[in-house]
């Protein structure tokens, strides 16, 4: 069995003194370096791809740009990095200019812009001029989607996604990554908005949304981590090998396990090696899904993940 690339993971560089997330009795800690190898050896991923959290919505930790290139390159053997910079920063306009930052960045190994998760929409002026800038610079933007505009982080979009359609369109060289409750509770043609923020169950109905935008824009990729790939996964297992074998292309593997008390992982790891042991994905596609598609990407070697 080839080993896998998560294209989605958060660690810290200094776990003792992040602040325990509420609601969990002081049990919730943040990742280490070492804690994510661990996984990842548990579940046969032999790289992961670093993000940051750098806007103010994002709930308690923020991981810096330096912070995670710190980390990748004490394995890199192990990770690549992604930075992210908030559309608001610079000066708060439509006119900022990101390019002597992004330029920086990338100069440095940067693969990447993500987890972006400004609370504005998704096509107001300030993400026009950053879509634009990202896709000159030929960044892949890993964006976590919100439903609302307070009292949740993401890039906010309407019902459908309406906001990426349009900007997909008009920068035609952006390359999205879609996550989070939002973005694949999209997946089912009968989602109710009161459910989009959810983990919606049963029978997946056609032709949802995420499905048209993916095959309207072929500058749009799937990020799979957390309950909400999880959830839309196995939710409808027939179904969902019927949409990755349409987007084997885009779909890409990832964990989003940032929690020291995560365990979903293990359980969707083996749902995808029971998919394919059972012939319902095939080997490809299933290569394409863990690690071919993020390694193409972001020009990563194919032969680290080959047994």
């Amino acid at each position: 069995m080839n080993k896998k690339f998560d294209i989605h993971c958060h660690v810290t560089a200094f776990p003792d003194y992040c602040p325990p997330r509420p609601g969990k009795g002081g049990k919730d800690r943040y990742l280490s370096l070492e804690q994510q190898i661990e996984m990842h050896d548990s579940i046969n991923v032999a790289m992961g791809v670093l993000l940051c959290g750098g806007s103010p919505e994002r709930v308690w930790e923020i991981v810096q740009n330096e912070e995670a290139k710190w980390l990748a390159d004490r394995r890199p053997d192990r990770f690549v990095w992604f930075f992210n910079i908030d559309p608001r920063q610079g000066d708060f306009n439509t006119r900022t200019d990101f390019a002597p930052i992004f330029s920086h960045y990338k100069s440095m190994g940067a693969r990447g812009l993500g987890e972006i998760s400004a609370t504005l929409p998704a096509d107001s002026p300030l993400y026009d001029n950053y879509w634009r800038q990202a896709a000159e610079f030929d960044l892949p933007v890993l964006v976590h989607i919100s439903p609302w505009l307070k009292g949740q982080y993401g890039v906010f979009d309407e019902m459908g996604n309406t906001g990426f359609d349009r900007m997909l369109s008009k920068h035609k060289n952006l390359k999205i990554i879609g996550h989070s409750m939002p973005w694949w509770s999209e997946i089912s043609a009968d989602l109710r908005f009161e459910d989009r923020n959810g983990y919606p169950i049963g029978k997946i109905k056609e032709e949802g949304a995420l499905q048209k935008l993916l095959r309207k824009h072929e500058n749009l990729y799937c990020d799979l981590s957390a309950g909400s790939g999880k959830n839309a996964m196995m939710r409808d297992p027939e179904y969902a090998a019927k949409f990755l074998e349409e987007f084997s292309d885009r779909v890409m593997y990832g964990i989003d396990s940032s929690s020291t008390l995560c365990d979903f992982q293990y359980e969707f790891d083996e749902f995808l090696t029971k998919m394919l042991k059972d012939g319902m994905l095939s080997l490809e596609n299933y290569k394409k899904i863990t690690y071919k598609n993020a390694a193409k990407l972001l020009n990563v070697d194919e032969k680290i993940f080959e047994d």
